[in-house]
């Protein structure tokens, strides 16, 4: 099991994969952001994207996919997340593409209000099968602490 006190700042991870699949892209856009070139070939063909594309929230539903099966592969002892921070989508993601993430961890501290947990920052960008950067984020997560008694360092 990984707890606060394995994670290291400056190191890298990537992992995951997911193929985009039309179907998935259509079927998301119609539930939860039913704009047109998210549906409609037709549609899309006469905005900057060119072609069908998958909806920013999708991309970031697609990611969450990945995050989680990382985090069971690893057995991280997660606590959930307070949030994220400065979520960019930055290029396009296309039925056909396949993705995957690079995670950095940046910062981490202990709660002083509850040592037995701790938050960590990482950097997170997705990519598509060009290496092409499509989303970036700081993500906050929260972990257990191996050790809740040891002294909180300052």
């Amino acid at each position: 099991m990984m707890y606060f006190e394995d994670l290291e700042i400056g190191v890298t991870q990537s992992f995951g994969r997911y193929d985009v699949v039309r179907e998935e892209v259509i079927e998301f856009a119609s539930k939860y952001d039913p704009q047109e070139f998210h549906l409609s070939d037709e549609a899309a063909a006469k905005t900057h994207f060119g072609r069908l594309s998958a909806s920013g929230w999708h991309t970031c539903a697609m990611t969450m996919a990945m995050l989680v099966a990382n985090l069971k592969e690893h057995k991280q002892a997660g606590l959930g997340s307070p949030g994220m921070d400065e979520l960019r989508w930055v290029k396009p993601v296309y039925p056909g593409d396949t993705l995957r993430c690079e995670s950095k961890v940046i910062e981490k501290r202990r709660s002083k209000k509850r040592p037995e947990m701790g938050l960590f920052k990482s950097d997170l960008t997705v990519f598509n099968q060009n290496d092409e950067p499509v989303m970036t984020m700081r993500s906050n997560g929260l972990i257990m602490v191996r050790n809740p008694q040891a002294p909180i360092e300052e």
